[in-house]
């Protein structure tokens, strides 16, 4: 759209300094993450899947040598124990597993970690860690009567604001991604409002003049499974613990992913390769080889 044709649409947006938008007609929207996240966990569950919550403390391994066609010796780990510390208690469970898939957020690098994944010698595939960690996001909610109303889509700026409705009664979410320079501490989920304030709000009210009246009524944090390597997810087995899969890494984008990254592991997993889309990109060993697949629009 060009900048005339967006003020005809959306009258309400300031178009200074934009020159084309883009604005999906269909198969567009936003969902409650948390609700499809139960509903797909309800599912599982009605079809046999256990879920038991704790926290992984340790693998035990076995090892076999392999010798690459160029004569490089290789040692294959493969899990066969996960211990489990149970929630409220000091134990721990011993898993016999065949098959571990590492779906854990922004706390898989970590796990990846426990397996022995990048404890070799640095520039090495067996020194390659999973570069994932945890990045706290704010997500502020504010009310503004004199707002977009219901016509109100999902809005990015080229900056990385963003803003949509939420409900019926003029309240409306969005945020912003912090700078390298900007970025929080991780260890708490405290929010910080100044960032609101000075870096997120200027922006709203300059793109959204009726947005200079705004009143910011909640706010909360939480983490993205950070990718520092290309924000892009990792998808398939480990080269060298033959048994660990991945998916992880998708920097924010997870769940909009998840159900064709469920299917492609599925897939890797009962059939030693992916069938529907070739996700061989998305692979651990572009980490090793230095090949990126960035990933430029992560907001």
């Amino acid at each position: 759209m060009s900048p005339e044709q967006l003020r005809n649409k959306f009258p309400w947006i300031n178009t200074e300094g934009v020159a084309l938008a883009s604005y999906g007609m269909e198969d567009e929207g936003w969902f409650d993450p948390w609700s499809l996240l139960q509903g797909l966990r309800r599912k599982a569950q009605s079809m046999g899947v256990l879920f038991c919550q704790g926290e992984v403390t340790r693998f035990v391994t076995s090892s076999s040598r392999m010798e690459t066609s160029s004569g490089e010796q290789m040692i294959l780990k493969r899990i066969c124990e996960v211990h489990v510390k149970m929630n409220h208690s000091l134990e721990y469970q011993p898993v016999e597993c065949a098959i571990v898939i590492n779906a854990g957020g922004a706390w898989s690098g970590q796990i990846a970690e426990l397996a022995g994944i990048g404890k070799g010698p640095p520039g090495t595939l067996e020194g390659t860690k999973l570069p994932v960690e945890p990045r706290k996001r704010y997500v502020y909610l504010w009310h503004c009567p004199q707002g977009p109303g219901l016509e109100a889509p999902l809005v990015t700026n080229t900056n990385g604001v963003y803003f949509r409705r939420e409900g019926l009664g003029n309240n409306y979410l969005g945020g912003r991604n912090p700078t390298e320079e900007e970025e929080p501490d991780p260890t708490n989920l405290e929010v910080d409002y100044d960032f609101f304030q000075y870096k997120v709000w200027p922006h709203l009210a300059k793109r959204v003049p009726a947005f200079k009246t705004l009143k910011v009524r909640s706010a909360w944090a939480g983490y993205y499974d950070y990718n520092t390597f290309d924000q892009n997810g990792v998808v398939g087995p480990h080269p060298l613990v033959v048994n660990m899969y991945f998916a992880t890494g998708f920097s924010g984008h997870g769940l909009q992913h998840a159900p064709a990254v469920g299917r492609a592991v599925a897939e890797m997993v009962l059939e030693g390769h992916f069938q529907t889309i070739n996700m061989s990109p998305f692979l651990f060993s572009r980490f090793y080889l230095g090949e990126k697949f960035q990933e430029c629009n992560i907001i």
